[in-house]
């Protein structure tokens, strides 16, 4: 049952309307109910490996809190994440790693009889193995009290709206909303309808029209050649931010109109002007958690430059392999990591140079930096889009070696892209950093409702309702 279809939108409808007749206790109840029958519409047989994680993290986490010994905390610790880690590893990459060892040996003349375990990986794992264990780990640091209704912790692992696809939610903010009753107010309602609204849009309209082009190339790169490689590339930048930002906003407005707030995931990513501050705008569930959890804990920024450089390269290839058991996804977080590093190094030798400080004052060479690193940004998505690893030569040498203007493919492709994203990058200019799709909705009732037929018009008209699920769903 994914976002974009009939299923889940009445499913989405009956959910609101049973859960605003009931009482504090009784909506928990129901809830978890629902969302374990919204997971469970996947396959239901991973319902025991959700179960699971929640009763290890909730036996971990009171176990942790009531030992006075720290050797038994980190006992407990160590084991809510081997358990977490182990699931997470078994199914999302127990294949990748012996196909890997197998071809890694057959470059020494070694044959060995690998056996395959075609395992299918459940929707959604990524993420709420790491909400776990974001959970046990705040317990151990103090940073939280541990939840001892497991009702309310069960619901805390599985909420419906994030579950298969985050935002990743902390124990702090997430479970004290679980815990005491919930306020719904009409404006909190209207935010989310318009939550609803900009991710469906997101998703349907630009997203899963663009996907069409960028598939076209990237499922046959030998014919592609080098500006349509460089189309595939935008389109996909496109499509993966609207894909993700569009479920986000979404799992975020039918939060809203529970009575939930769940944190902002993206604020305006493609404006950014270089790499630090980019992956502070981009899924920043994500982002935030592999700060916290994995850079600061190895050492952050303290120490040496080498280092430093230690740390964000393990950190960046770690996040890279989170998204995917393959060599590209490895090779994409790699890539990440020399760009921040690199960014790094350019802007401390210039630095002390007076010449760079006075451009930074000019507001052309912001919008410069901006577009700079956009395209910087696209060309690693080679890495992260291709479907096998043998492709990223292909599509790096048409790219560079054949690439040529093609007046037909300019005029078609690019009036289907620009179609497609005008109105997104107009909104976004408008929301700047810190504003959000719903405040461009406050004001004059007339703008507000001329915004809405619009959407349902593009939506509805120009949508492409091809159910497509979403992209982060494989991750």
């Amino acid at each position: 049952m994914i976002f974009n279809s009939i299923q889940f939108l009445c499913f989405a409808l009956v959910v609101l309307t049973v859960y605003h007749c009931l009482k504090h206790k009784f909506q928990n109840i129901f809830l978890l109910f629902a969302s374990y029958f919204f997971y469970g519409s996947w396959n239901w047989h991973f319902l025991a490996l959700i179960f699971l994680s929640t009763c290890v993290d909730y036996v971990c986490g009171l176990s942790i809190a009531e030992t006075q010994s720290e050797k038994k905390k980190k006992f407990f610790l160590v084991c809510s994440i081997v358990v977490n880690l182990g699931i997470l590893g078994f199914f999302k990459y127990a294949n990748f790693f012996t196909e890997s060892l197998q071809a890694v040996l057959a470059n020494f003349g070694w044959q060995i009889d690998a056996v395959t375990l075609n395992i299918v990986l459940p929707v959604g794992i990524s993420f709420y193995t790491f909400q776990t264990m974001s959970y046990s780990i705040d317990v151990y640091r103090g940073e939280v009290k541990p939840c001892r209704d497991f009702l309310d912790f069960a619901l805390f692992v599985s909420f419906f709206p994030q579950l298969v696809a985050g935002p990743i939610e902390r124990a702090s903010s997430l479970l004290p909303q679980i815990k005491h009753p919930r306020t719904l107010n009409e404006n909190q309602f209207s935010e989310g309808l318009c939550l609803i609204v900009w991710g469906y849009f997101q998703k349907v309209f630009v997203a899963d029209n663009l996907a069409i082009l960028v598939t076209h190339v990237f499922e046959k790169p030998e014919a592609a050649s080098g500006m349509q490689v460089l189309f595939a590339l935008y389109a996909f930048a496109f499509q993966l931010f609207c894909d993700f930002s569009g479920y986000s906003d979404i799992a975020r407005g039918i939060s809203k109109c529970l009575g939930f707030e769940l944190m902002v995931n993206f604020r305006t990513p493609y404006f950014s002007k270089g790499p630090a501050e980019f992956w502070r705008r981009w899924h920043i569930s994500l982002s935030s958690w592999l700060r916290d959890y994995l850079y600061i804990p190895l050492g952050g920024n303290r120490g040496s430059w080498l280092k430093n450089a230690r740390n964000i390269m393990i950190t960046m290839t770690l996040g890279g392999l989170w998204h995917g058991a393959g060599l590209n996804f490895v090779l994409w977080g790699f890539y990440h990591g020399c760009i921040i590093l690199l960014y790094r190094a350019v802007g401390e030798v210039c630095a002390p140079l007076k010449f760079v400080s006075e451009l930074k004052k000019m507001k052309w060479f912001g919008f410069l930096q901006v577009i700079v690193f956009f395209h910087v940004f696209c060309l690693g998505l080679l890495f992260f889009r291709v479907s096998e690893f043998s492709h990223i030569p292909i599509l790096l040498k048409s790219l560079c070696f054949n690439f040529y203007f093609n007046p037909a493919f300019i005029r078609f492709y690019g009036t289907v892209f620009v179609f497609h994203i005008w109105l997104l990058l107009l909104i976004h200019a408008g929301l700047g950093r810190e504003k959000e799709f719903f405040d461009l909705m406050r004001g004059h009732p007339f703008r507000r409702w001329c915004t809405f037929v619009l959407f349902y018009y593009l939506i509805f008209v120009f949508g492409e309702f091809g159910g497509d699920p979403f992209i982060y769903f494989q991750f």
